[in-house]
């Protein structure tokens, strides 16, 4: 098989006309490791010991609600359902939302609880309801970091309480929480309420940043001895979300400060720009043996890219195809690979997939390509 390259033009994108700024290093923050995200691209503008395992404290409670939404979203809890509390939920250590044992607890004021006040005590009262025990639930935390690619983490209780073996990464933090905004952009709301009262008591939400930028909308704070402080913020401005995982700095002042840090730079170095819609034709294939001649190429969902502020006007775009191009194609099957430049220097390369289906063509066909083929 042999390669062909297809030049494209990107003339659709209507971008400044400023040149691109240069690129400075990330601010040398005050922390153990730490990740800057773009949740439309997924690329990672800024990090440092992103892959080393680190204790994640209360950062633990994102998986928690994340299969709590999934459960809601399944039929298998509703937010106005009341759920008993244990007493193992009632005398659970660290930060509670004071749970009366006596009282059943609405779904809703848990999530509440758990991602406001970060109450240990509604964590296991949920995970309790979902999975019959706290261990039970973090058997499907576990299968859930692995299906979401979460490499290196394992849990061992629904509340980040410290164990040896309870660990996570900065990047699997960030791809977590990435997912959560994307996937439940209806619970959302929760992680930017800055205080919540229950029984009486009224808390505020740890997290500093939701007081001081406006632009910061969630999501969650952690801290154990061991851990440090720790913090993920996501910020939206003009229309680009990203994402900052910051951990084991040395005080609740000095996460937000230092995560406050890491994402105005990301905002102001860098820009983000959608390429293609989903479902566009990037290119398009000759096909050889199937019931169709041809074969779209492209991205199942929008496709973004992250570049340095003032270069998005200047990516040139190449497909590079395998040929010869031969049926059956399933919808999702990679078949070629779309190259990216900036000023002729490489940045990237991505998957095309096929975005139509394609069955194998009658014996007539089949042999006319292989006729065809004879002479390429």
């Amino acid at each position: 098989m042999k390669a062909v390259i297809l030049l494209l033009s990107l003339a659709f994108l209507v971008l400044p006309a400023a040149a691109a700024l240069p690129v400075p290093p990330a601010p040398q923050l005050d922390a153990r490791a730490w990740l800057l995200i773009d949740t439309d691209s997924g690329l990672p503008l800024a990090e440092k010991n992103a892959d080393d395992s680190v204790e994640p404290a209360s950062l633990t409670k994102l998986m928690t609600a994340y299969l709590a939404f999934s459960a809601i979203k399944e039929g298998r809890l509703t937010l106005d359902q009341e759920l008993p509390v244990s007493e193992k939920a009632w005398k659970a250590e660290g930060s509670r939302m004071f749970l009366d044992p006596r009282k059943p607890a609405k779904v809703e004021d848990l999530l509440k609880g758990m991602i406001v006040q970060s109450g240990n005590d509604a964590c296991i009262v949920l995970a309790e309801a979902i999975a019959g025990s706290e261990e039970g639930f973090a058997a499907m935390m576990n299968a859930m970091a692995k299906r979401l690619g979460m490499t290196g983490t394992h849990y061992l209780n629904s509340t980040g309480l410290p164990h040896a073996e309870h660990v996570t990464t900065a990047r699997d933090l960030g791809r977590l929480s990435g997912t959560l905004i994307r996937t439940f952009p209806e619970f959302y709301k929760y992680y930017a309420m800055k205080e919540f009262s229950y029984s009486g008591i009224r808390q505020p939400n740890r997290n500093r940043l939701l007081f001081v930028d406006p632009s910061v909308d969630g999501m969650k704070t952690g801290h154990t001895e061991s851990a440090g402080y720790c913090l993920i913020a996501s910020a939206k401005r003009e229309q680009r979300r990203l994402l900052s995982v910051m951990l084991g700095t040395h005080s609740d002042r000095a996460r937000a400060m230092e995560s406050q840090k890491l994402l105005n730079y990301g905002f102001q170095f860098f820009e983000t720009v959608r390429l293609y819609p989903g479902n566009h034709a990037v290119s398009t294939m000759r096909l050889y043996k199937g019931d169709t001649s041809e074969a779209k190429a492209g991205f199942l969902s929008d496709f973004f890219v992250t570049v340095p502020r003032g270069s998005g006007k200047r990516i040139q775009a190449q497909v590079i195809s395998q040929q010869p191009l031969l049926a059956p194609l399933r919808r999702g099957q990679r078949i070629a690979t779309l190259r990216l430049t900036v000023d002729g220097s490489h940045l990237a390369d991505y998957p095309l997939v096929a975005l139509e289906s394609a069955a194998v063509a009658g014996l007539v066909g089949r042999t006319w390509d292989n006729m065809l083929l004879m002479f390429k």
